[in-house]
């Protein structure tokens, strides 16, 4: 094998790989990328046996061939060379060794055969559909924030996405939820996605999706089956196992009975949740609101930290109302709400609370009030 490469563009096809591999693998090949020269391309792979990342990006080969290599190592080392160069990659048949040169500078990294190398099925899979790289970044952004992160419910470590019929309309659904708060985003169903199964995709390739989700531009095509999953960029390949579990009928947490409406300024309410939260203890972060018809005051007290409130002007149809919530989560919800303007759907001081913005983005959060 053979080849010359582009610092750059191998640096950014190292940066979204090598982080699927773990530092600690069961087996040696695992800690490796398999690189492989064909045509006027290098395809690089990498795998932890539950998600597999598959990128290709020209390069000038010489002479075809395959190997792996440490990826943390690789990757360190191509970061650490200068911007705009040009990299050459080289391996001699049976010589178990990665010659690397650029400008002066030559390293020498041990390989593993490339046979022993190993990726998660990326093709036959049964259901199959495209949708817009903005879409489906509006579904995860607005959801991962909320992911339980307790292993001893594992169904909940990822997010849902499935299809449903809402308000007499087709669309695909994500959710998420951590038992305290819970995050729905729905996009028109996609042309070819209704039948698909529902499943539950796993926080890691949820974080490696968001990364390619950043830079990427048209269409990703989905292809999935009950235990599989796969994202194709095009340039870039994502392929997951999916979370073996139910996720639990989350519709049954959504209010239905919320009827009073509190609307008021997003950003000014988050920096007052942000500004009085300081005096919670850190354990809890818990502040109070009490709304009013023309107002809301948010506060906060503890023994030995002293007290804070703020006023802020609101518009509010119901009754008098003191409800506690976590700080954090109020501010993270916010965080997510893209108009100007936040809405919350309330009950009593005993019902979560159904938040929104009001620009019809199909965006709808629930929050778990708590006692302070």
């Amino acid at each position: 094998m053979k080849l010359s490469v582009d610092r750059s563009v191998l640096l950014k096809a190292l940066s979204h790989t090598q982080t699927v591999v773990e530092r600690r693998a069961v087996t040696p090949v695992l800690s490796n990328v398999l690189l492989e020269a064909e045509g006027a391309h290098l395809k690089i792979s990498a795998t932890d046996l539950d998600i597999s990342i598959i990128e290709t990006i020209p390069a000038g080969v010489s002479d075809t061939g395959s190997t792996t290599v440490s990826a943390h190592m690789f990757y360190d080392i191509v970061r650490k060379l200068p911007e705009g160069s040009d990299i050459e990659l080289s391996e001699k048949p049976d010589s178990h060794s990665l010659t690397l040169k650029c400008g002066k500078a030559k390293f020498s990294l041990p390989t593993l055969n490339a046979k022993d190398f190993t990726n998660i099925k990326t093709s036959g899979l049964p259901h199959s559909f495209v949708i817009s790289a903005g879409e489906l970044s509006h579904l995860i952004g607005s959801t991962r924030f909320s992911m339980s992160t307790d292993e001893s419910r594992y169904y909940l470590n990822g997010i849902y996405f499935h299809t449903r019929e809402a308000d007499q309309q087709h669309v695909l659904s994500a959710v998420s939820t951590d038992g305290h708060r819970l995050a729905l985003a729905e996009v028109p169903e996609p042309q070819g996605a209704h039948g698909m199964p529902d499943v539950i995709i796993p926080k890691k390739t949820i974080g490696e999706i968001s990364k390619l989700l950043d830079e990427a531009q048209g269409d990703v095509e989905i292809s999935l089956s009950h235990t599989q999953i796969t994202f194709n960029f095009g340039k870039a390949l994502v392929a997951s196992r999916l979370i073996d579990g139910a996720f639990p009928d989350y519709t049954k947490v959504i209010p239905q009975s919320n009827e009073s409406s509190l609307t008021l300024s997003r950003k000014l309410f988050s920096e007052a949740v942000d500004r009085i939260s300081t005096i919670s203890l850190e354990k809890t972060r818990s502040v109070k609101m009490t709304v009013e018809p023309k107002s809301i005051t948010i506060s906060a007290s503890t023994n030995n930290q002293g007290s804070g409130t703020e006023e802020l002007d609101a518009t509010y149809d119901g009754q008098r109302l003191s409800m506690g919530f976590n700080a954090r989560y109020l501010l993270e919800i916010a965080q997510q709400i893209k108009g100007e303007t936040i809405q919350f759907k309330l009950s009593n001081e005993d019902t979560p609370a159904v938040i929104k913005g009001i620009d019809g983005s199909d965006v709808l959060y629930v929050l778990m009030p708590m006692r302070v």
